[in-house]
């Protein structure tokens, strides 16, 4: 092989290999620039995250509770009256399902009822719902922080770890793709507490 048909040679290796690495950052920015947005796998909500501050007053002892006493763990939040209709205990009953089929990673995931309206809960809800923690938060911040303050009760939140209020499940709930997103969440989140 002469030396003007080797230097043609490594210069079309070269182009060659220029264009595959130029390829991904071309195609990335088309795509970026064409608002090209892949569906989301998830079920519930994306929210804008939302750091949740604030406290209430825990039924079951009269406690404070924090929201950064529940940091580490992922939180199934709902917002509902004292008076719990069936759709209230509906949300409850989900909550409760979902976290049991997370299995081992079950404790990883807390149950919080924000009382909007301060009613003591039946005695045989908190029985049947041993573990959901019932916290008056009427005058509470936490109240202002979750958006959409209408239709509060119409859904059950999920708050991160590090106690960002973060996704929203739909009113007309299916609990085991709800059960599938937290489940996909509890196992790519390495954040322990």
């Amino acid at each position: 092989m002469s030396n003007e048909n080797l230097q043609k040679a490594n210069r079309r290796k070269l182009i060659i290999l220029l264009l595959l690495l130029l390829a991904p950052v071309v195609i990335s920015y088309t795509l970026f620039f064409s608002d090209y947005r892949p569906e989301s796998s998830n079920y519930g909500e994306l929210l804008n995250v939302q750091k949740l501050s604030g406290s209430g007053v825990d039924q079951s002892d009269n406690t404070i509770l924090r929201m950064k006493d529940l940091r580490g763990k992922w939180v199934m939040l709902m917002v509902n009256s004292g008076h719990c209709d069936e759709a209230c205990q509906l949300k409850l009953y989900y909550m409760r399902q979902v976290r049991l089929v997370q299995n081992t990673e079950k404790h990883r995931v807390e149950r919080l009822w924000l009382i909007d309206d301060n009613v003591p809960v039946d005695a045989d809800l908190v029985e049947k719902y041993e573990g959901t923690r019932f916290v008056n938060a009427r005058d509470s911040e936490l109240l202002e922080l979750i958006a959409t303050r209408e239709t509060q009760q119409n859904h059950i939140f999920l708050v991160d770890p590090m106690g960002n209020l973060m996704m929203r499940f739909p009113e007309d709930l299916d609990p085991s793709l709800m059960a599938k997103d937290i489940k996909h969440l509890l196992h790519v989140s390495q954040i322990e507490h």
